[in-house]
């Protein structure tokens, strides 16, 4: 029995999500807006009586734009099977765009703003379109998904209406066609070196972070001249896959998951800055006391993730962060330098606000050009996207490929072919999904969105081992909306910059022990002279407003 404090949280916004909290309205503010009617939309190729269940075939050849996000994984091939397929089945073939995933989010911003981007806008996670909505060069997509079936059914069979409404802008009006997910999926979590922790006679399912701590000090009292841990993703701020993990579990949000800095005070009622919160300081002080007492590698704030990887491979070290496919690197890299021993990954443990998980069921998704709405093929583009994102079948399509082909079914199971290999289903095989028939890519699959069982079907199975550990775990509540409008946004930049490069700076600092804990009032007080309150003001302002419009 896991003993944790239950206790309400309002998580704010993620990094993946960016500015949900700041940017949603209500579901009733459009309520009144007129949908389209069919026949007023562009009609080449569009099926007269499509609905769920229904594939999608255009009825005469389709070409629609895409701005395709290239990943070094798996780059684009003009003969991919899965274009192949789009051609012979749908109908439908692409005036591909492309751009690398190195500069992706700075191609979209491009080429919006120049107004040529490709009718179709491709892996946007929620939150990125607010910068391009002001200024009209995206569709209001909620303006036409009643012509999405698929959608409209998985929104109300999943219960994601209140997700879907944290998307809505200022007008009511939501632009982004977000991927859907039936529960939240954790990925992230410690992974430790089983044999070490079995020898020292530890647990690996520690029940809180008191208790890991102490297993890395009895690991660090087996192994003294090592640092139990050395962790890694610092790159862009101090332990931001770690930070984002532990955070919730201590009652506030870090890392990835900082987001712009807001978090909902459910007994205040108001919006709190995070990093300048009471719970963000235990969480520092956890990590700097792994520091301080020799369990956690300083280089972890500073390190290249292949630095961290090689560690622990190598038997330097014997935990760090991980997922269900970077673990596979580590195992990877032991087996290369001769390392014996096995590494796996441990349930995230509770903390002081309880035993919490944070996360999203919304996720990555397309955005599409304004101009779409215009093109002669616009209602068939909003059946192929609905069938291929929403559907079933092509939710099964995108992730799988085609049946006695790619896979083969054995009962319910489906059975990758043994000539192809993906998420290490099939070690050593001379194909993979993604690289040589461009399924399993993120582009068309939406990163995981899809029904619980579909997601777990290719997962191996110590994944879904862990995924189903972390069940039990209370989900975060996430803040109510607040949105700006466009001059409050253009007010807050500025501040929310100062202020969110302040955090992270300190945050390093608090850590690492470069500054004391002690001077923690000091440090509130430089980030209210950084305009911590004339930004809450802001923030906490716009959501009375929408309150009182909303009831």
């Amino acid at each position: 029995m896991r003993t944790t404090k239950k206790r309400p949280l309002a998580l704010a916004a993620t990094a993946a999500t960016l500015a949900l909290a700041l940017t949603a309205c209500s579901g009733g503010s459009d309520e009144a807006a007129e949908t389209p009617e069919a026949s007023e939309l562009g009609q080449v190729g569009a099926m007269e009586d499509f609905k769920v269940g229904t594939t999608f075939k255009a009825t005469e050849p389709v070409e629609f734009g895409l701005m395709y996000r290239d990943h070094p994984n798996y780059p684009i091939k003009d003969d991919w099977d899965i274009l192949k397929k789009f051609e012979e089945n749908q109908n439908v073939t692409f005036d591909i765009q492309t751009a690398p995933l190195s500069d992706w989010q700075q191609a979209q911003s491009i080429a919006i703003g120049a107004g040529n981007a490709k009718d179709v806008i491709s892996v946007t996670y929620p939150g990125q379109e607010v910068p391009f909505v002001a200024g009209g060069a995206i569709l209001p997509v909620s303006d036409y998904v009643e012509h999405m079936p698929n959608f409209q059914e998985k929104v109300e069979k999943w219960g994601l209406e209140a997700d879907i409404d944290r998307l809505r802008q200022e007008d009511g009006k939501y632009y982004l066609l977000p991927g859907l997910r039936e529960s939240v999926r954790p990925s992230y979590a410690y992974a430790v070196r089983k044999d070490v922790w079995e020898q020292l006679g530890l647990s690996l399912e520690p029940e809180t972070f008191e208790d890991f701590a102490a297993d890395l000090a009895k690991v660090k009292a087996a192994y003294p001249d090592t640092y139990p841990l050395s962790d890694r993703w610092s790159a862009n701020g101090p332990l931001e896959a770690t930070l984002n993990v532990a955070a919730p579990n201590f009652g506030t949000a870090a890392g990835w998951g900082y987001g712009e800095g807001t978090w909902w005070d459910e007994d205040a009622e108001e919006f709190v800055y995070t990093g300048a919160m009471d719970e963000y300081r235990d969480l520092l002080e956890y990590y700097n006391g792994l520091v301080a007492d020799g369990l956690m590698d300083p280089e972890s704030l500073t390190q290249e993730d292949d630095q961290a990887i090689q560690k622990m491979a190598s038997g330097q070290t014997f935990a760090q962060l991980t997922n269900d496919q970077e673990i596979l690197k580590v195992r990877t890299a032991m087996t290369e330098v001769g390392t014996a021993g096995e590494v796996v990954m441990i349930r995230v443990p509770a903390g002081p606000a309880g035993d919490i998980q944070a996360g999203t069921r919304l996720v990555s998704g397309v955005m599409l050009a304004a101009s779409a709405a215009e093109e002669d093929d616009f209602l068939a583009m909003l059946q192929f996207l609905d069938w291929l994102f929403y559907s079933d079948e092509g939710l099964e399509f995108a992730k799988w490929g085609v049946e006695g082909e790619t896979y083969t079914k054995d009962g319910d199971k489906r059975v990758l072919a043994t000539d192809i290999d993906q998420n290490g289903l099939n070690p050593g095989a001379p194909k993979a999904l993604n690289v040589d028939f461009g399924y399993h890519n993120g582009v068309w699959m939406l990163e995981h969105g899809s029904s619980d069982e579909l997601d777990r079907s290719m997962l191996r199975p110590e994944v879904v081992e862990f995924v189903e550990s972390m069940s039990d775990k209370e989900l975060a509540v996430v803040a109510p909306p607040a949105p700006l409008d466009e001059l409050e946004r253009e007010q807050v930049s500025l501040w929310q910059t100062g202020l969110r490069d302040h955090v992270l700076q300190n945050t390093a600092a608090f850590i690492l022990g470069q500054r004391p804990l002690s001077e923690w009032d000091a440090y509130v007080t430089e980030l209210e002279g950084k305009n911590l309150q004339q930004y809450l003001d802001v923030v906490n302002g716009a959501q009375k407003r929408y309150a009182e419009k909303n009831g």
